[in-house]
C-alpha cells in the first residue's frame, strides 16, 4: 500500500507564550490518501488554516508527528520544505498572491522555472488553455477578475503536475456564481493532474464537493 500524501499524529500548535499562550491546535490525526479529495469544514477561528499551515510547512508544529509525501517535515529545513513544495506541492489561497508585475503567463511559468522546468512556457500555456484563459496570457492581474485571477492561481498549482495540492478558501474572495465556477475548475483540474485535494472552507456546498468532509472545531476533529 502507498504512503499516505499526509499522515499527521497528535498534532498540537502553541502560540504565544505566558498568559498570552494560545492552544490553536489540540491533538489532530488525520490522513489524506493517494488521489483523494478531502475537504476540513469548519468555522473562522476553528483551527482550520492553521492546520493547513503546518501542513505545507509554512507554521511548524508545537508537537506531534507531520508527513507530507513521505517526509518527516518537522525534520527538514526552510531549504528543504521549499523544495518539496516546489516540486510536489500546488497551493491556491484565497487571496490568489499573483506578482502585479508579471502577465499571467509569467505568474504561472516562474514557479516551474524555480525549479528548473525545461518546458515552463509551454506547460503554462497549456494549463492558462485549460482554465479559460488561453486568450489572456499577456494581462497584467489588475487587467483581471478576481475569477480570471484565481484561475490563474489554479493554472499556477496544477501546471508544475503536483503529487498535492492545498487550498484555502479558494472561493472567500469571489461572488458565488463565480465561486461555484472555479470550484468545479479546481477539482477538474485537480482529477487531470491526478492530485490529491485537502480544501479548508468554512462553506457547506464547497465541502460537499470532496469525497470525504471533516468538520473541525476548537482546534480538534470534531467529525468525519
Amino acid at each position: 500500500m502507498a504512503d499516505p500524501l499526509i499522515e499527521l499524529s497528535d498534532i498540537r500548535l502553541t502560540l504565544g507564550r505566558g498568559a498570552a499562550t494560545t492552544e490553536i491546535l489540540r491533538g489532530v490525526d488525520f490522513r489524506l490518501g493517494e488521489g483523494e479529495t478531502v475537504a476540513i469544514l469548519g468555522a473562522s477561528g476553528s483551527g482550520k488554516s492553521s492546520l493547513l499551515a503546518v501542513i505545507g510547512g509554512l507554521e511548524r508544529a508545537s508537537a506531534g508527528s507531520v508527513r507530507v509525501l513521505g517526509e518527516d517535515v518537522g525534520a527538514l529545513g526552510e531549504d528543504a520544505l521549499a523544495r518539496l513544495r516546489g516540486r510536489a506541492i500546488g497551493v491556491v489561497l484565497q487571496a490568489f498572491h499573483l506578482l502585479p508585475t508579471m502577465t499571467a503567463l509569467e505568474n504561472v511559468m516562474v514557479p516551474m522555472e524555480l525549479t528548473g522546468e525545461a518546458d515552463a512556457r509551454g506547460r503554462a500555456e497549456a494549463e492558462l488553455a485549460a482554465v479559460g484563459l488561453g486568450e489572456r496570457l499577456g494581462h497584467y492581474p489588475t487587467q483581471l477578475s478576481g475569477g480570471e485571477q484565481q484561475r490563474v492561481a489554479i493554472a499556477r498549482a496544477t501546471a508544475p503536475r503536483p503529487e498535492l495540492l492545498l487550498a484555502d478558501e479558494p472561493t472567500g474572495n469571489l461572488d458565488a456564481k463565480t465561486g461555484s465556477a472555479i470550484v468545479d475548475l479546481l477539482f477538474e483540474r485537480v482529477a487531470a493532474a491526478g492530485a490529491g485535494l485537502l480544501v479548508i472552507t468554512h462553506d457547506p456546498a464547497v465541502a460537499e464537493r470532496a469525497g470525504r468532509i471533516v468538520r473541525i472545531a476548537d482546534g480538534r476533529i470534531a467529525e468525519e
